[in-house]
């Protein structure tokens, strides 16, 4: 909760991008009373992959179960083992364990938070059978290491939808790929998901897992459709994509601009293929301080992840040097097409003072 001692409305976090076009996009499929999965969803799956340019996608319910069904995919099964990072949202952790397989975290970079390849190369073993590699907070990956290795690479785009590395859309590059469309995601569907891939094959087994009426024969299959409705509201906010992030990325110039101080360490790359899903800085001193100061003048400022996983599992802090040292310094500030410039300004000035 935030303690708001100012008349102004408080800052939020993170929040939707909607207008009334989403309104209408959704009130058209209520009022063909369609509104389960169908013919818009279908339209949906197809704009999607042209726009990341691949050859075909499954939308989902949520980004969780697109990874759950991308690991059935590749047939990912008990035992084997799947590295991921530490600073990663618990999600994905939970896909992994959804079918069995032994996480192998790795520790990421300080200078833009992805996965460490020179310790997911300590981490692999003849039981690797899967990576999973997120653009975290909408930085693209350096992909091509993690290519070499020569283990299937399951992208992780939730935060990272309408990026590019070398002018290619992120979502492209592994034999698989998942999306979220989360209610503060890039863009939402309420809650939502997509599976891409370049290999028709491999969506068409998803699609089989997750098409569970009036079949033939029975085999275990998942209930992880989304909904007309929700599809609707997805493919009107694609239309919006890039307006979005140029959005962002004008937020994140200001913060840019004013927020240079020795005791704040800012994005790195910030000219490049950054679209801001987070725009995460580090602090000198006590973070949660910082953070309370902020909530004190209405401004939700939060850790960019509540909790590494090494800390759920039990595992040394000593081997996750980097993602200790973010987790214990790094602040997500508000980001998001909705946020004002005067908003942003304020943030800037009450920052300014919670560093004091």
């Amino acid at each position: 909760m935030l303690s708001v001692c100012l008349m102004r409305p408080p800052i939020q976090h993170s929040r939707p991008a909607l207008n009334n076009s989403d309104i209408k996009a959704v009130t058209a499929v209520l009022r063909s009373r369609y509104i389960a999965s169908g013919r818009v969803t279908e339209e949906f799956e197809k704009r999607f992959a042209r726009f990341i340019k691949v050859n075909s996608a499954a939308a989902t319910n949520s980004g969780t179960v697109a990874l759950h069904l991308a690991l059935l995919a590749l047939k990912i099964k008990a035992n084997d083992e799947v590295i991921l990072p530490s600073l990663v949202c618990s999600a994905v952790l939970d896909s992994v364990l959804y079918v069995k397989a032994k996480p192998r975290l790795a520790d990421i970079n300080l200078y833009d938070f992805n996965l460490s390849l020179e310790d997911t190369q300590k981490k692999i073993t003849p039981r690797t059978k899967a990576i999973i590699l997120p653009h975290i907070f909408g930085k693209p990956a350096e992909i091509p290491g993690f290519l070499k290795l020569g283990i299937p690479m399951i992208e992780n785009c939730c935060h990272s939808l309408g990026a590019q590395y070398k002018d290619r859309p992120v979502g492209g590059f592994g034999e698989v790929s998942i999306f979220s469309f989360y209610a503060t995601k890039m863009i939402t569907t309420g809650y939502g998901g997509m599976v891409s891939s370049k290999d028709k094959n491999l969506i068409l087994r998803i699609k089989d897992l997750i098409n569970c009426d009036e079949r033939e024969g029975y085999k275990l299959r998942f209930h992880y459709r989304i909904s007309d409705m929700a599809a609707a509201l997805g493919m009107n906010q694609l239309k919006r994509i890039n307006v979005f992030i140029s959005l962002r990325q004008a937020i994140a110039k200001f913060y840019r601009r004013n927020l240079s101080a020795e005791s704040i360490l800012l994005p790195q790359d910030p000219e490049k293929n950054h679209i801001y899903f987070r725009y995460v800085i580090r602090v000198d001193g006590n973070l949660e301080r910082v953070i309370q100061r902020l909530s004190r003048q209405g401004i939700e400022a939060k850790r960019p992840i509540f909790r590494p996983l090494h800390h759920y599992l039990k595992l040394d802090k000593k081997d996750f040097p980097n993602t200790e040292l973010v987790y214990n310094s790094a602040l997500s500030l508000p980001v998001y097409p909705d946020l004002k410039k005067s908003e942003a300004g304020f943030i800037v000035a009450s920052l300014k003072r919670a560093l004091d």
